[in-house]
């Protein structure tokens, strides 16, 4: 009797891998934030959680601003763990397909609600998506992933209820109308300037947000608002905290050796991918082998963490679930070392320590360049970290710290460019023998 067609694909010899529900999915992204929000209450008592939570909630939330710093690790953690399972209803009740880039968006949810996204300040956002989709009269499921990756201007909410002169009864209906603004008109902004970068830039929504950020602070300052820059960032417990990743990256990948057997072996063709997005690696490769691909992506970037000496808090924990999340939609071992590598190259010839929070974050986020590596080879990998480390450290003053992706949009800027002119330096010989 003929198998039913799953839309995987046998490859290397290897029989097609077993095809898992949309719902056994979404349950793993569940699992991954309970034990969050878990973590937080073993570390924190209720009463410290509580009383974390509500500093969080009224922070400004420009970057950096490390949710350890502001509110203990416990609430910090339960604010990411609640958000994530907020946000997987969500999901649920949307009936949202559980691609690639749907688990990339829940766990990039996931690490920056311990750095920006918290449970107050990101609901206008998605509101603004969901009533563009109303006026379209197209499904929500359609829109849900640009609307939390569109959470990367949740911070223009906080800064509008927190930061300003304005009376706090007049600073609501303004944040909320600036907020549904600012979701209504992602989709169709994002979806133009995806052309820009072609897919080489994994972030899109962080490159849309940044453009939209610059408008927006270029208005603030019409009327006189000039947002101030932050750091926040804690030095925590790094054992403590690197024992929680490590624990959930080797889950993820026991977990994936017990969807798929076959799992580590999918890996080497898996790697051979270049990443340019769409690449949907649950589609390609089944979600066991996605969830081994997860789980050393995340080994790799907590290692890189602690070994040029910085700090697991927030902001770093928040980069590296950022490529676990996107190791089901382009990222590998194979293309996210390279961006990493040129970037620390970058730091020799520059006066920045490694370890510095703008270097460690642009090499966790940086990697959403992988796609340059994956297509063009590991040493245009390393030029494109080269390229970022500078871009990253020179346009967050454009946005004032509002668009939480500042790598996504440097990054947009590094590809716009660089792409073309390595298609144009690749094509070279072939014009010289003709």
């Amino acid at each position: 009797m003929a198998q039913p067609d799953t839309g995987l694909r046998a490859t290397d010899g290897l029989p097609p891998p077993r095809p898992v529900s949309d719902l056994t999915i979404l349950h793993t992204m569940v699992a991954s934030a309970w034990i969050f929000a878990a973590f937080g209450f073993a570390v924190s008592s209720p009463q410290e959680i509580l009383e974390g939570l509500m500093a969080i909630v009224n922070e400004r939330d420009a970057l950096i601003t490390d949710y350890i710093y502001v509110g203990g690790t416990g609430a910090a953690f339960v604010n990411a763990g609640l958000l994530t399972l907020l946000t997987c209803a969500i999901y649920h009740v949307a009936r949202a397909p559980m691609t690639g880039v749907a688990v990339a968006c829940l766990l990039t949810v996931q690490g920056f609600a311990l750095f920006g996204k918290n449970v107050l300040n990101v609901w206008p956002i998605v509101a603004g998506v969901l009533l563009y989709a109303r006026l379209r009269r197209e499904p929500f499921s359609t829109y849900i992933n640009t609307a939390f990756f569109g959470c990367a201007l949740a911070p223009v909410v906080s800064e509008i209820l927190f930061s300003t002169q304005i009376p706090f009864f007049s600073a609501v209906p303004l944040a909320i109308g600036t907020g549904l603004l600012l979701g209504f008109i992602l989709p169709p902004v994002a979806a133009q300037l995806f052309k820009t970068h072609s897919g080489f830039n994994l972030y899109n929504l962080g490159f849309t947000a940044g453009v939209i950020g610059v408008l927006v602070v270029a208005i603030y300052k019409a009327y006189g608002f000039i947002p101030q820059p932050v750091l926040l960032w804690s030095s925590t417990d790094n054992l403590r905290l690197g024992t929680l990743l490590v624990f959930l990256f080797t889950a993820m990948i026991l977990g994936g050796l017990v969807f798929d057997r076959y799992a580590l072996k999918r890996m080497l063709s898996l790697m051979k991918e270049s990443g340019q997005a769409p690449s949907d690696f649950i589609a390609t490769a089944g979600f066991g082998c996605v969830l081994v691909n997860m789980g050393l992506c995340g080994l790799i970037g907590t290692a890189f963490v602690l070994l040029v000496n910085s700090d697991l808090n927030g902001p770093t924990i928040g980069g590296i679930f950022t490529i676990v999340g996107f190791a089901a939609f382009g990222k590998h071992p194979a293309n996210i070392v390279p961006i990493m590598l040129g970037i620390l190259i970058g730091t020799v010839a520059k006066p920045w320590n490694a370890n510095e929070p703008g270097i460690v974050l642009a090499a966790l986020f940086g990697t959403t360049l992988a796609p340059v590596a994956g297509r063009f080879g590991w040493y245009w990998g390393i030029v494109a970290g080269l390229i970022h480390i500078s871009a990253a450290q020179s346009v967050g003053a454009f946005h004032a710290g509002l668009n939480l992706y500042n790598n996504g949009f440097a990054a947009g800027m590094v590809a716009a460019v660089l792409v073309p002119v390595i298609k144009a330096i690749r094509e070279l010989p072939k014009r010289g023998r003709r």
